[in-house]
């Protein structure tokens, strides 16, 4: 086992040796950690050349300085773009938000998902009415306010406004939910512009220095407004933060298609709109979110003759698009950052990330070196980890034992 890793991951021992231990054993001893952590380092100081940086004498310091003026310069030719964009196709403001809708609309990417039907969701509305959103955006009835608001957006409003216990009772109702209240669709994007939208839009993104809302049950992904005056990094935070949830969308989508034939379906979507559904603790000794399971598939593995897809899924539903890849596909600079994800420069035990999340959130809250993040950093590393240990035999008798898991035990009888 590596101190890089331990490190790294700033990770709780000695419980984190003994979990890649028990992980090394069940693969064979491939040494997947020291193979690992030898490519880290090799492309860390590959990255270093490419930042005009000696790797032999440059400090960490200096590594974060020079990835703030990197993302410094990406995000400012990013906007730009988007602008333009947005002025060339939407609107003379050139709204950024509005070109961020518009350059993921034309990607090349898979964007269809299974989501819950819109019809479904207002009557669930209906059965609890959002009373507190209404009054924010000036709506006497909840007719009116279904009338001139699309669905998803009045969701928005109501999941802003009417407090937790709105919420669970709406979540509540998902236990109810069968296969066919859900439909295959294209995934939603969508921008809220009235001026009590605006407003009460304002509101959120000054107090949570956030823009996004993700749906996953619904395949919807809000932009709300940013402001002009957000300080730079502030749209490759927010794009970047985009495509992450575009790529959770399309993997709820495929667990719930997969799912269809489970007794406790509703249960499921509930997991799904509240976090993430997870494999047993049988696959890796411990669970396994299931996007690393799609992200298996979409990147490393063919399902092409793994029986438990049909006759739901399709290939094109197991797509997975890293993020690094898909944002130099719609600005060239961004190019340096691709399979940087989970790159880093130790210093005093804590890592310098070459996480473009890390360097844009880094950047647009001017953080000094002592205070900077790595999360997005972490997160990748411990992933990628696992995904090396994946192994396609285990992977399918997993997935057969949680979404089919009656055909699992008559094949299991065999």
């Amino acid at each position: 086992m590596t101190r890089y890793l331990s490190e790294a991951l700033a990770a709780q021992e000695p419980f984190f040796r003994l979990n890649l231990n028990r992980m090394e054993a069940a693969a064979g001893h491939p040494n997947n950690d020291i193979r690992f952590t030898t490519e880290i380092r090799r492309s860390t100081l590959a990255k270093l050349r490419e930042l005009g940086l000696d790797p032999h004498d440059t400090t960490p310091q200096e590594l974060y300085h020079a990835l703030q003026e990197r993302i410094k310069a990406d995000d400012a030719r990013l906007t730009k773009k988007l602008r333009t964009r947005a002025a060339t196709h939407i609107s003379a403001e050139g709204d950024v938000v509005a070109g961020m809708i518009h350059v993921l609309q034309e990607l090349p990417d898979s964007k269809r998902c299974f989501a819950l039907k819109t019809s479904v969701l207002k009557a669930m509305i209906k059965r609890q009415p959002p009373k507190h959103a209404m009054k924010r955006l000036g709506y006497r009835s909840l007719d009116s306010f279904l009338k001139h608001e699309s669905t998803i957006l009045l969701l928005s409003a109501a999941w802003l406004t009417e407090g937790l216990a709105w919420q669970r009772r709406l979540l509540d109702q998902y236990k109810k939910l069968q296969p066919s209240d859900f439909e295959d669709r294209k995934i939603a994007l969508l921008q809220p512009d009235s001026a009590r939208w605006q407003q009460l839009a304002k509101e959120i993104v000054d107090a949570s220095k956030h823009n996004l809302l993700s749906f996953k049950e619904l395949g919807a992904l809000v932009f709300l407004p940013l402001s002009p005056q957000a300080p730079g990094g502030t749209t490759t935070a927010s794009l970047a933060l985009a495509l992450h949830d575009l790529n959770e969308i399309r993997a709820a989508g495929t667990f719930l298609k997969l799912c269809q034939v489970r007794p406790d379906f509703g249960r499921l979507v509930q997991t799904v709109a509240t976090g993430e559904p997870h494999l047993g603790p049988q696959l890796l000794g411990q669970p396994v979110p299931w996007h690393l399971v799609q992200q298996y598939y979409g990147r490393l593995a063919r399902p092409d003759k793994a029986g438990f897809f049909d006759p739901h899924v399709q290939l094109e539903d197991i797509a997975w698009h890293p993020i690094e890849d898909t944002l130099a596909a719609i600005e060239p600079s961004f190019a340096f950052w691709r399979q940087s994800a989970h790159l880093s420069l130790l210093h005093d035990q804590r890592p310098v990330s070459l996480n473009v999340v890390d360097a844009a959130l880094n950047y647009c809250n001017q953080l000094p070196f002592e205070q900077r993040l790595a999360h997005y950093f972490q997160r990748s590393v411990w992933h990628e980890l696992l995904l090396r240990y994946l192994r396609p035999e285990a992977v399918e008798k997993a997935l057969l034992g949680e979404t089919q898991p009656q055909l699992a035990e008559e094949l299991a009888e065999v």
